[in-house]
């Protein structure tokens, strides 16, 4: 399985020439390729072609006399296939932003559903024009909703587009989007799981904290956030788990459900970190029927703390609490508990 879009570094002197008799040939050669000018204007001190393959494929690369960038979501020229690779924030500014907006151009063209919503776009450009993964990602959020039941797509995009526009998770926007994967297969359970941790967030952020995710900790694991404000002495730790409603799985209810899902984080990660972490058990995958028999019950979750909630696209949040927070989520969420 490909991986997110990620930049090679290829050091030496580059000419056009090169760039013809390394890059093109080989792909004309194998998969039909055009080196045609780039849609925008390259960086500054820099040469810039566009290569588009007959398959659909596309790939840039600019250079000058030190070295080139190469950025695509096809084959890799053998030329390059010992260069390093480099992440989007990993490259000077002007070259990520030229290859942005090259590549923001063609998901437009190619999904124009996206175009009102530029934040999602481009927090999720690593995958929404990675190699195996360009077509399944956005299925995900045209026809699944980003694993909301019962939800409008666009009032879905909206309420991720407002959540990514405040820029929070910028410095993490690779890590985060790379967790939707890049598999040619649609994995609804993954990637609804990954948008659980985005509902995490939102949460958090409301409650006015500052977020970190992938935290490490002695264990030598991660955990999904350290969230802090201002001042505190101590950050608190947040994993969180996205159980499936019962027609996804085997459970037979969802109260099962979600104890099942708690279960396998308590009695390993968790477990094996020895306390200090809050659970966060996300059912925002529940349709209404499903969440009514657990606020209705309100069941353990086999971890304390713990917030069991369901968000809306709209933003609403209903949670019950189980245990003694050490977050203060105030007006965040609607609890059902008091």
């Amino acid at each position: 399985m490909a991986k997110p879009l990620r930049f090679r570094y290829a050091p030496g002197s580059w000419s056009e020439a090169r760039v013809r008799n390394e890059l093109l040939q080989p792909l004309q050669a194998n998969i039909g390729a055009e080196m045609r000018d780039p849609w925008y204007q390259s960086p500054a001190g820099f040469d810039a072609v566009r290569f588009e393959m007959a398959n659909g494929d596309v790939a840039l690369f600019c250079w000058d006399d030190e070295a080139g960038y190469w950025l695509g979501n096809t084959e890799t020229p053998s030329a390059l296939w010992r260069t390093d690779k480099h992440g989007f924030a990993e490259v000077s500014y002007p070259i990520r932003r030229w290859a942005e907006r090259e590549l923001l151009a063609q998901l437009n063209e190619e999904s124009p559903w996206l175009e009102a919503y530029p934040h999602v776009s481009w927090f999720f450009l690593p995958v929404f024009l990675s190699k195996d993964g360009r077509h399944t990602t956005r299925e995900f959020f045209r026809d699944h909703a980003a694993g909301f039941p019962d939800a409008d797509r666009d009032d879905v995009l909206a309420f991720y587009e407002e959540l990514l526009s405040t820029g929070a998770l910028d410095p993490y926007r690779e890590t985060m989007a790379g967790k939707l994967g890049t598999s040619e297969t649609l994995d609804l359970t993954r990637m609804t799981a990954t948008m659980g941790e985005f509902n995490a967030a939102y949460l958090l952020l409301e409650a006015g904290y500052d977020v970190t995710p992938e935290a490490a900790v002695t264990t030598g694991h991660s955990i999904d956030y350290r969230a802090s404000h201002d001042g505190d002495e101590e950050a608190s730790l947040v994993e969180v788990t996205r159980p499936l409603p019962p027609k996804h799985r085997s459970a037979g209810s969802p109260i099962t459900a979600i104890r099942e899902t708690a279960e396998t984080k308590s009695s390993g990660q968790l477990e094996e970190h020895g306390g200090g972490v809050t659970l966060f058990v996300d059912c925002s995958s529940f349709p209404d029927d499903d969440w009514l028999a657990i606020a209705g019950e309100q069941p353990e979750v086999r971890h304390r703390p713990a917030v069991v909630f369901r968000l809306r696209p709209s933003g609403h949040v209903e949670a019950y609490r189980k245990g003694g927070l050490p977050l203060d989520l105030g007006d965040a969420v609607e609890w059902i508990d008091d």
